[in-house]
């Protein structure tokens, strides 16, 4: 899945959001002899995204997806 780009309208932010997501995995894990877990083989089934709130001013209802290519709101 490729990430989206976000603008916020309110504040003109191009670069800092927090986004929740929930992600539904499939993973295989490996416990080593002592004890410790490695993951391996992740598959990622289903994924959403929440919700995206501007870092700069807090604001989510103002956060917009931008086509990546051309830089317009969509």
């Amino acid at each position: 899945m490729p990430a989206s780009r976000y603008r916020c309208a309110a504040c003109g932010n191009l670069t800092r959001f927090d986004v929740t997501t929930s992600r539904r995995t499939k993973a295989f894990h490996h416990y080593t002899v002592g004890g410790a877990l490695e993951v391996e083989d992740e598959q990622v089934l289903d994924e959403s995204i929440d919700e995206v709130t501007c870092r700069w001013c807090g604001t989510g209802a103002s956060v917009e997806i931008i086509d990546a290519e051309d830089g317009s709101t969509g």
